[in-house]
């Protein structure tokens, strides 16, 4: 069964109120504590007990946030604003400082005001990076290999697409002499044939037109001299007998 809801009144039992003061007391200041982790807030709570005891909690300095809250009164509602918003400039700034000087220290420099531990857990976060950074290129280079691999094979499917088709580009030029009509060849070497005839033909008449061209008295001491080299060459063959 569940919690019956409580009645918000007075307790008129001494005992049973200071135990109540000092559990919520408790739960509240928890409360303020976790708000101020969780949300980032300047967090201040002031508790007076029924015997006049103080009790407090400050996120960062009870002495600041009053003074804050106290000119948060004073000021005018534009002002106000401009404090608020001047507040949010100097916590941007805060922060940009500490990410700059965490950035520094994972670069190894400003490490004079770190102590032992603070230094091994730098080491710590350092090593873990490297770590997480030769993963990250190994799985890069492996991923660049398998794309390598896959052109290199879609390379080597083309060439031996390419060389198929050389191949039947030669097969088909060769079959048209393989497959050469015999009618068609007599036809070509008489026709060869006839050309050579033409030609020498063409060659003797040429010659005899030359030979009409010479005059007559060329011609009849062509004959002489023709006449006397073969008795020359007869006269030789008698002396050599």
């Amino acid at each position: 069964m569940g919690r019956g809801k409580i009645e918000i009144k007075r307790i008129d039992n001494l005992n049973s109120r200071q135990v109540t003061f000092s559990k919520r007391r408790t739960g509240l200041l928890k409360k303020a504590k976790e708000l101020s982790v969780l949300c980032d807030a300047e967090v201040a709570v002031v508790i007076f007990s029924s015997t006049g005891k103080l009790y407090e909690f400050s996120s960062s300095s009870m002495e600041q946030t009053l003074s804050k809250y106290s000119r948060s009164l004073d000021l005018d509602p534009s002002d106000k604003l401009a404090t608020e918003v001047q507040d949010d400039v100097n916590a941007l700034k805060d922060e940009f400082d500490k990410l700059r000087l965490a950035y520094l220290r994972m670069l190894g420099k400003e490490l004079d005001d770190l102590s032992f531990k603070e230094l091994q857990h730098l080491e710590e976060q350092l090593s873990e990076g490297i770590l997480s950074v030769k993963d990250k290129k190994e799985e890069v280079l492996l991923e660049q290999l398998k794309r390598s691999r896959l052109q290199e094979q879609k390379a080597a499917l083309e060439n031996e697409t390419l060389r198929k088709q050389l191949e039947e580009m030669r097969r088909s030029c060769k079959s048209p002499f393989l497959q050469f009509n015999p009618v068609e060849r007599r036809f070509c070497l008489t026709d060869s044939k006839a050309v050579s005839t033409s030609a020498s033909e063409e060659s003797e008449h040429s010659d005899t037109s030359l030979h009409l061209g010479l005059s007559a008295d060329v011609r009849r001491k062509r004959k002489a001299r023709k006449i006397e080299h073969r008795c020359n060459d007869s006269g030789s063959q008698v002396a050599s007998e």
